[in-house]
């Protein structure tokens, strides 16, 4: 059968469900054959039997791993991607950290975007923040820091800039309050970008670690996938010490 992938494709999937829990179904087979395709182009692999060489044989096969990683999961994200997730954070979170806080007298509130590829994740966080800071947070201020490993992502984070498919989700009276059309895409509104700060940060970089501290919130979505049992634990300490007492 022709339109049968190659074995070796195959034993890859399998590879990147072991490496990152990722299963490329067969209905999405494509969509790994052509990321698949495209690093072999550049790491100059002919076969997918040499390209699967490249991944499990030679001496830098994890940095190989961790490349086609990043095509795989390349702008899999959204704005309001889970509502149910946005829902837990207004009627749960936010509630409890604030009511320890006010105790203390604090009226700030810090989040961390761990991992907030092109910025998706953050400024749905913020858009969030912002309304709360209407009702339940009135008179509290707040800052999103938003971090992640890929220089690529994180400039396209800064822009702020979205096509009609990663703001789907976005509910309409906050596309017409936070959004200006911009062609056929749409800008996050300046009200909403002054309270993120989008940085480079390799959060197995423990000297770079230590200066994040003092958050009530850390969101870490689709990044501890590519890690190892180590750099995991490693990871999930950073984030204990950097979590303020009743963070979450």
């Amino acid at each position: 059968d022709a339109s049968e992938p190659p074995a070796q494709l195959k034993i890859i999937r399998d590879l990147i469900y072991q490496v990152s829990g990722i299963y490329q179904t067969e209905n999405k087979f494509y969509l790994l054959v052509g990321r698949a395709n495209r690093r072999m182009k550049i790491v100059g692999a002919r076969t997918p039997r040499e390209y699967l060489d490249f991944l499990t044989a030679r001496p830098n096969r994890d940095v190989e791993m961790r490349n086609l990683l990043n095509e795989i999961t390349i702008g899999e994200t959204c704005l309001f991607r889970s509502m149910p997730q946005v829902d837990a954070l207004r009627k749960v979170v936010i509630p409890s950290i604030a009511e320890a806080k006010k105790k203390m007298s604090f009226t700030k509130l810090r989040f961390w975007s761990a991992g907030c590829s092109t910025g998706e994740e953050a400024y749905t966080l913020a858009i969030m923040l912002l309304e709360e800071t209407l009702t339940s947070l009135k008179g509290w201020s707040f800052e999103v820091v938003a971090t992640d490993l890929n220089d690529r992502s994180v400039a396209k984070a800064q822009e702020g800039v979205y096509n009609d498919y990663a703001v789907r989700n976005v509910p309409p009276e906050y596309m017409k309050k936070y959004f200006t059309k911009v062609g056929s895409e749409y800008r996050v509104a300046d009200s909403v970008k002054s309270h993120i700060t989008f940085s480079r940060l390799n959060m197995l970089d423990d000297s770079k670690m230590l200066f994040m501290r003092g958050l009530d919130v850390i969101f870490c979505c689709n990044v501890l996938i590519y890690f190892d049992g180590k750099s995991k634990t490693r990871t999930i300490q950073h984030f204990y010490n950097a979590l303020m007492p009743n963070g979450y």
